[in-house]
């Protein structure tokens, strides 16, 4: 959509977003510990190592927390209301904000899974999500 945003690219961030273009939705990996992370920075949040790494994201999670947006922050937006602005936690165990897209925004609840989905935007494919087919799994007590 033209007039959305897009984001500053930087010398931190490229390899980031050289992954959405190929589809790819890349999370930082402490190699010292072992704790992903989304937001790209040069030092593990845990142990403060600054060796991460990249692995590719499998895309799926489940929404975490949950707006509709029903009035534009800013004009460029505007065709867009009401839509979903949400957290997801991804199987890996990161959490990002992103839009839930595809769906009546009024219809997605907390707790359903989603799966990435990435949406053109001038040189940029930004990460959004769709809800998923999949249904959350609970362990259930039964007692009699």
């Amino acid at each position: 959509m033209n007039g959305a945003p897009i984001p500053p690219v930087t010398p931190i961030n490229a390899l980031y977003w050289e992954g959405t273009a190929t589809n790819e939705l890349r999370l930082c990996v402490c190699t010292n510990c072992g704790t992903r992370f989304r937001f790209v920075r040069e030092l593990c949040p845990r142990c403060w190592s600054s060796n991460p790494a990249w692995e590719v994201s499998a895309g799926s999670g489940k929404v975490v927390a949950r707006v509709v947006v029903e009035a534009a922050p800013y004009e460029a937006m505007a065709a867009r209301t009401p839509y979903v602005l949400a957290l997801v936690e991804l199987d890996e165990g990161v959490t990002m904000m992103s839009n839930v897209v595809d769906c009546d925004p009024h219809s997605v609840e907390i707790g359903q899974r989603v799966e990435l989905l990435f949406e053109q935007r001038g040189d940029f494919a930004i990460p959004q999500f769709r809800l998923s087919a999949e249904v959350e799994t609970r362990d259930i007590a039964h007692t009699e």
